[in-house]
């Protein structure tokens, strides 16, 4: 819906997102190390532009395999760790989500204690949410089944899917975990119906080991696993079946059973990169897929510089391309006899308009399990992890009696930013007072009416605001917070007559509290733009 809009005089100025640059781009640099050593933790950029580090095992010298519930907060400005309140329960490998209130929610993981007894560290069901304004965690509801290695989405009305994840483990196989919702509304996970194909019934030993959740243009999301990707439409509540999952051992592309550690990205261009993985018996991949919505198929693109594992990361920059980091890699000689070669710190971009991939450097320290988050500042943070030599050239995958690598370091309180070569300013909202704050410039499209205390907005209405800090061309939608609900988006693109301007259409969501003053923001690529307010009744 794209409305003949009247743009309103009073539009005087944008927040000033400016970028000091002060190191090379394309490089990896110094920041400040975290206050405790982690991996497999998570790293969610806030409203305010700082960054929760939450979790994750390596803290405990005494039993580095035990998870923490320590958290911190990197100020990028400072470039500085700070620790913030405790979780509730120690975990790692969980998921943390911002919510459009600027809450994070925290699912699931496992504690990382061995048992007494043989099998996985106990998982967890429990959930909680950090307010920033606080500081501090609560707990909110219990996910259905308990898992790790999960995916949690952020659907379009606001609500979280949680897809996939070991959730139990059979003497042949780990077990998917089933498709929840939590709601924070109510705080309560239900739910979000069965999967399809064969993985619909999960009660008669259908094993799986890893996924992704990408949120799609049109609100869908794509849950991809072996053996061939789904949809799930929140809509109607189902999952459908999409193309075949592939990757290419020896040149020859085949289906396996499971495919562990594989990253997804939501492209500018509205198709989904997925890059890179493992499986037991053919060890690590360097192929990567592209995931076209029109067509439900996977095709083959370019392949990356190297095969990677378990724990690499993959970043979406404001440009289009991707940032690959670490994870764990292998080589292979003549007679295709692969070797684990132990933890990367090599970085390569994949560049989406030609469909290659071309070398990014080196990290400083060589990664697995660490994060990569891009800043309002334009740089990626990348945090923690653990690295560990690779076995012995020669010895085939597995090695003797299942080796899989030599000296393992453990994980690491180090950080690092990456500066990318075309760094770009987060999206910007415009104020009437030209700071980026207070009353919005957000109108009615048909009268030109501000949302402000004398012609206020209502639940249902349409209002259309500009933005700066969009993607020309990009096939993403943004995402408008309203009183701390998502607003439906209707329109966002170029806008007419004013070059270098995005047009955004939204529509007002029911619930949200009435009053002079309710909170808006924009969150693009992840990045939230600043806050301005409009009036509601």
């Amino acid at each position: 819906m794209k409305a003949n809009l009247i743009f309103p005089a009073c539009l005087l100025g944008v927040v000033g997102h400016s970028l000091a640059w002060a190191q090379a781009p394309g490089t990896f640099t110094a920041t400040a190390s975290m206050v405790t050593a982690r991996s497999s933790h998570t790293a969610t950029l806030l409203l305010d532009g700082g960054v929760l580090i939450a979790g994750g095992s390596g803290g405990n010298t005494s039993d580095p395999d035990a998870a923490t519930s320590t958290t911190e907060i990197y100020d990028p400005v400072k470039q500085a760790f700070t620790p913030t309140g405790s979780m509730t329960a120690a975990r790692s490998r969980h998921t943390a989500t911002l919510l459009p209130d600027g809450r994070v929610l925290i699912v699931g993981g496992n504690s990382g204690i061995v048992p007494s007894v043989p099998g996985d560290p106990p998982l967890i069901t429990t959930a909680e949410l950090y307010d920033p304004s606080t500081g501090s965690f609560t707990s909110t509801g219990r996910l259905l089944t308990g898992r790790v290695g999960f995916n949690a989405t952020l659907l379009a009305n606001g609500k979280v899917l949680i897809t996939g994840g070991v959730s139990a483990s059979t003497e042949s196989c780990d077990v998917i975990g089933d498709g929840e919702l939590y709601d924070p509304e109510t705080g309560v996970f239900t739910a979000a119906g069965a999967y399809a194909g064969t993985l619909a019934n999960l009660k008669t030993g259908i094993c799986g080991f890893d996924s992704t959740s990408t949120l799609l243009p049109d609100s869908t999301v794509l849950f991809a696993t072996e053996p061939a990707a789904q949809v799930y439409d929140p809509v109607t509540a189902t999952f459908s079946l999409k193309g075949a999952m592939l990757v290419t051992f020896l040149e020859n592309p085949f289906a396996p059973d499971y495919i562990s550690g594989q990253t997804a990205n939501l492209l500018l261009n509205g198709k989904v990169l997925m890059a890179g993985g493992e499986q037991e018996d053919t060890g690590r991949y360097n192929t990567a897929l592209l995931y076209d919505a029109t067509s439900g198929l996977l095709v083959p693109t370019g392949n990356m510089l190297r095969p990677r594992g378990d724990g690499h990361t993959a970043t979406l920059l404001p440009d289009g391309r991707v940032l690959i980091t670490g994870g764990d890699s292998q080589m292979c000689d003549a007679n295709n006899y692969c070797y684990y070669s132990g933890t990367e710190s090599s970085a390569e971009l994949y560049d989406p308009v030609n469909g290659v991939f071309s070398g990014a450097g080196n990290m400083m320290a060589s990664r697995q399990g660490h994060t990569a988050t891009l800043l309002n500042t334009g740089d990626v943070l990348i945090t923690g992890g653990a690295a560990q030599d690779g076995i012995t050239p020669g010895v085939p995958f597995g090695g003797p009696g299942g080796q899989t690598g030599g000296t393992n370091y453990g994980s690491t309180a180090e950080a690092e930013l990456y500066h990318p070569a075309s760094p770009a300013s987060p999206p910007a909202l415009f104020s009437l007072s030209g700071d980026g704050h207070g009353q919005g410039a957000i109108w009615n499209p048909i009268t030109g009416q501000l949302a402000s205390l004398q012609t206020q907005a209502a639940a249902g209405d349409v209002l259309s605001m500009y933005v700066q800090g969009l993607a020309e061309g990009g096939a993403i939608p943004p995402q408008v917070s309203i009183g701390g609900r998502l607003a439906q988006i209707l329109y966002f693109g170029d806008a007419p007559a004013y070059p270098g301007y995005y047009q955004v259409n939204f529509r007002v969501p029911s619930g949200v509290t009435p009053g002079p003053a309710v909170p808006v923001h924009l969150t693009y690529l992840g990045r939230p733009s600043n806050e301005v307010t409009i009036a509601v009744q």
